[in-house]
């Protein structure tokens, strides 16, 4: 009886042992490879930066906005999350020091937005283009494009202003 706890004993440790040995080799085997992908993605990385990229994109979350909405009667309201997405760090911080008067514009914008224009495709990129618009202002920009003007040089000069925000997103959007 003894011989077979003995045995018992000794085939659990001999498992034991056996599953920590190959346990370790996949570990190991998982960080080799892990070692050589990330050389990998490195490598790639350095070749893209090498490329048209230059730096990716830096967002700047806004205060979450709630307002009236300009809906028959005023009793729509919305909460409205936007994040500024900017070109570098150094435009970040540009549109941080003119927050408040982008933030300001932001809201008169929205305010004069009915429930139905915030609820459809249509009226979210209508307002997204707006918000782009109005946090130019303070940079330079803002003026409305004359539609009648067809001179390719005069449409050049405006493609060739670059302004810090580049980007609108929505974080949150709720209509009540």
């Amino acid at each position: 009886m003894l011989i077979i706890i003995v045995a018992a004993v000794l085939l659990l440790v001999l498992a034991g042992g056996g599953a920590f040995l190959y346990i370790s080799k996949q570990r190991a085997a998982a960080a080799a490879a892990d070692e050589e992908g990330g050389d990998h993605a490195t490598t790639e990385q350095a070749a893209d930066s090498h490329g048209a990229a230059k730096t990716p994109p830096v967002y700047l979350p806004m205060d979450n906005m709630v307002l009236n909405l300009a809906d028959p009667g005023g009793e729509r309201v919305a909460q409205v999350g936007i994040t500024l997405e900017v070109r570098d760090a150094a435009a970040a911080d540009s549109v941080k020091a003119y927050m408040p008067t982008i933030r300001s514009g932001v809201l008169m914008l929205l305010s004069q937005r009915t429930s139905e224009e915030l609820l459809s495709a249509e009226g979210k990129q209508k307002l997204i283009e707006d918000i782009l618009r109005e946090t130019s202002v303070p940079f330079g920009g803002g003026e409305e494009e004359e539609p009648a003007v067809t001179d390719k040089k005069k449409t050049k000069k405006k493609v060739v202003k670059q302004f810090p925000v580049i980007g609108v997103l929505f974080s949150s959007l709720i209509v009540q």
